[in-house]
């Protein structure tokens, strides 16, 4: 009755020898919307001894509907959504070492990120980021799980690194959905089956019984009661320049410039510094309070009304346009009242 993971233990895959191989452990997961804040409240609750949570935007009000680790309160302080995810997972289990990164994916030391990571859980919203965590499980030969739902359809995939096709001999092959949550809407139940698919094979791997992985892609349409189970493996190549004889991991050549961003669906662009500031959250108030601009901020990101725009910042450089898909637009902004601050040093 006091061992919090007595009816874990009873299962007899992962028994106590396995709870302690779980300990052990290291989860990465990337993306802490829907996906992520499922996986990662299922992963500390199993008693993963570390999980890193790397995300770049912060918790709205439009998250609370499917984005189960976050409250109202998130919502009205604008938490980046790492950092409201570890407080909360923090409260679910002390004992996980919690690291939140609150950072474009793009824009980390994946080097230093991925030491000792065992297992990378895909909770993303665009394939050029799924390419990026395929050419990372490759090179640093650690299995990931691809996991995607829109609507009320949900898929995912367990890629091993050396036995499994990768995610670039999957495309062009598989059908995969071009809409988005932020298009065409989602409902939670089809967020909860992807994320027991993706956990449960999470926790395979983590107790490394690399034999009960699923090897099949998984379908479902959970309003019209489809499911499916699709055989991918011949689809592996030969030539493929991710996980081929002769890889050179295309994705990995990320540009280290500038880099502008049209968030899916989300009349939204972010943009990210060639490199990492620190930037002085007070003396950046201070700069926006003497426009009359009306400016909120927390530890973490400041955020300013322009008008008909919404510019938000973090400590980093990076910076949201809310209210225009135009990147021209969003520079100009970034341009005029960003750059002059970082300019001056701040």
């Amino acid at each position: 009755m006091t061992d919090r993971y007595s009816r874990q233990k009873l299962f007899k895959p992962i028994g106590a020898h396995g709870q302690e191989k779980i300990r052990s452990k290291h989860a990465l997961v990337v993306g802490a919307g829907a996906l992520g804040a499922g996986a990662c409240e299922m992963l500390v609750r199993s008693g993963v001894g570390k999980v890193t949570i790397i995300d770049r935007d912060y918790v709205e009000w439009s998250n609370l509907q499917r984005q189960q680790l976050y409250t109202e309160e998130d919502a009205r302080l604008r938490m980046p959504k790492a950092v409201a995810a570890c407080q909360r997972l923090k409260q679910i289990n002390s004992e996980v070492n919690l690291t939140p990164v609150v950072a474009d994916f793009f824009g980390v030391d994946i080097s230093a990120v991925i030491q000792g990571v065992n297992v990378i859980i895909d909770a993303t919203d665009n394939f050029e980021t799924r390419m990026y965590i395929n050419d990372i499980s490759q090179m640093y030969n650690i299995p990931w799980i691809y996991g995607g739902c829109v609507g009320s359809t949900g898929i995912t995939y367990t890629i091993i690194p050396g036995e499994t096709p990768c995610f670039e001999c999957l495309m062009g092959k598989v059908p995969f959905n071009g809409d988005t949550c932020d298009t065409v809407g989602v409902i939670g139940p089809v967020v909860q089956w992807v994320c027991s698919q993706q956990v449960t094979e999470a926790l395979k791997i983590l107790v490394e019984d690399f034999t009960s992985l699923r090897s099949t892609l998984l379908f479902t349409d959970l309003w019209d009661n489809e499911w499916s189970s699709i055989k991918v493996n011949t689809l592996k190549r030969e030539d493929c320049p991710s996980c081929g004889r002769h890889p050179v991991y295309p994705y990995l050549n990320v540009n280290r410039n500038t880099r502008t961003t049209v968030l899916c669906g989300r009349d939204t662009v972010q943009i990210r510094p060639g490199k990492e500031f620190h930037i002085d959250f007070e003396q950046l108030k201070k700069q926006f309070q003497h426009t009359n601009q009306q400016v909120e901020a927390n530890d973490f990101l400041i955020n300013i009304y322009l008008n008909d725009k919404r510019l938000v910042v973090f400590r980093d450089g990076r910076a949201l346009i809310h209210g225009t898909k135009n990147e021209q637009e969003a520079k100009n902004i970034y341009q005029q009242w960003v750059l002059p601050v970082i300019n001056n040093g701040i």
